[in-house]
């Protein structure tokens, strides 16, 4: 349990909110549903009940074996293992308990891609992070994920629902997409906020664009700070 703990993996307990998870989700039978981060799979009997397929990733050889064994008799289960975010995976659906470490990583991978609609339970201080509109605190991944998705907050989970319990609560996002952006465009947003104290015109000159405004980040909207880092990336 103390390795788990180390590798940032608490595991869900609760069946209550586990079925409030599938509930959001919405699964119809022609979806495919992606699952980030299969865990001891409290997740796969509820999505795989009305989906068409379930994909279900986990890092964790461990966890992927004894899930292997577990669910072997489920027919419309597929089972991978290794890094989701690294494989070519269509799906209409995603729905993950990740790591908190990953949740950074899970969001841009997201904007990324097509699909209908999204359930993440993330740490609640990242959560609204995401939905943080305007002002000082904005930051690169509230800009990404203001015009790449629509959030919803659709239920706060107490750390006592989780085995071994991690110190912070969670909250359950439904995310619908917008806009689909590239890594590049993702890439040059982080590195424009990496002068976010420093005006437009003073980040064009560092980023080799020409930006004639005295304003900063902070003061302008998630549609023009796109648009800067989509002319660093012509």
């Amino acid at each position: 349990m103390i390795k788990r703990k180390l590798l940032g993996q608490h595991f869900l307990i609760s069946d209550k909110i586990a079925k409030s998870i599938v509930s959001f989700a919405d699964v119809k039978p022609d979806d495919i549903v992606l699952e980030i981060g299969t865990g001891k799979g409290i997740l796969i009997p509820l999505l795989c009940k009305d989906a068409k397929k379930v994909i279900s990733v986990e890092k964790d050889e461990m966890l992927y074996l004894q899930a292997k064994k577990t669910f072997s008799d489920v027919p419309n289960l597929v089972l991978e293992q290794g890094d989701a975010f690294k494989k070519d995976l269509s799906f209409t659906v995603l729905v993950s308990n990740l790591p908190y470490s990953e949740s950074r990583t899970a969001i841009e991978w997201l904007v990324q891609k097509k699909f209908k609609h999204a359930v993440l339970m993330v740490q609640k201080e990242f959560a609204q992070k995401l939905v943080k509109k305007e002002g000082k605190e904005r930051r690169a991944i509230s800009v990404i994920a203001g015009y790449c998705l629509d959030i919803d907050e659709k239920l706060d989970v107490k750390n006592t629902s989780f085995r071994p319990p991690p110190k912070v609560d969670s909250t359950v996002l439904l995310i619908v997409p917008k806009n689909i952006i590239s890594k590049d465009v993702i890439d040059n947003i982080n590195k424009l906020f990496s002068f976010r104290r420093k005006t437009l015109r003073h980040i064009g000159k560092k980023m080799g664009i020409e930006i004639d405004s005295d304003k900063r980040l902070e003061d302008i909207s998630d549609g023009e700070i796109i648009n800067i880092a989509k002319q660093i990336t012509k």
